[in-house]
């Protein structure tokens, strides 16, 4: 499947109907879309030779599904901090930042240097680009020590306060995800989010207080990680 291949099955898949949905229900809005849902991306993405060349040439495509195709394709450990800042700048919702993260950025071995990076940029979706590798960073990285994610610490709290709808969210689930990363960083993140409580910002209070009601539920569900440092405490 060639890419001119891939463009056309999209077109072909089309659906204006679909942009307007995705507007008004999940505050997807985006610029040269065709109007193609998540999930039949997934499946398109099956039948597609994972080609750096193929995901590329989609993402220079412009056309806003062939760019999420690209985060789909693209070989993780072929990334480089030139083409992760160059993608990072154009994202312009929530729907593309976090299928890049979670699908390509967080596999990288740049993940927490380009998390800590944009997590001080002004745009909206930079800086929740950060915030979403960080979580996404957690459940990518097994082997990841602990000081790792302690690192993350200070900025979470740092851009608390940060309240677009967007950013904070993402700020709470970079929270949360370290917290259930082990029962050391569960206790950690814990404090940090009681810490986070007493600051007289509305934002900053409902982060740490969703962040406490799922890391102390007792169903909440805790991995291991890194695996091996936990099989020598049983």
């Amino acid at each position: 499947m060639t890419t001119d291949q891939i463009i056309d099955v999209l077109k072909k898949d089309a659906n204006p109907e679909k942009i307007l949905i995705k507007e008004t229900k999940f505050g997807i809005i985006s610029n040269n879309a065709l109007g193609i849902y998540h999930k039949e991306l997934k499946e398109l993405a099956k039948r597609i030779p994972r080609e750096d060349k193929i995901a590329i040439e989609l993402f220079d495509s412009g056309i806003y599904e062939a760019r999420l195709l690209c985060s789909k394709l693209f070989n993780p450990d072929h990334l480089t901090e030139k083409l992760m800042d160059k993608w990072t700048s154009t994202f312009e919702n929530w729907e593309i930042c976090d299928s890049f993260c979670m699908g390509l950025f967080a596999k990288s071995k740049f993940a927490a240097l380009k998390a800590i990076e944009w997590s001080k940029r002004e745009k909206e979706f930079e800086k929740r680009a950060g915030f979403a590798t960080i979580a996404a960073y957690c459940m990518a990285d097994k082997e990841a020590l602990n000081d790792t994610f302690e690192q993350f610490f200070p900025i979470i709290k740092r851009e608390c306060t940060d309240e677009r709808i967007y950013v904070k969210k993402a700020v709470n689930w970079a929270l949360r995800n370290i917290g259930k990363r082990n029962i050391d960083l569960k206790l950690k993140s814990i404090l940090l989010a009681k810490e986070i409580s007493k600051i007289n910002n509305k934002t900053a209070i409902w982060i740490a207080n969703n962040a406490l009601k799922e890391l102390t539920n007792e169903t909440v569900r805790i991995s291991d990680y890194p695996r091996a440092i936990y099989r020598k405490k049983e």
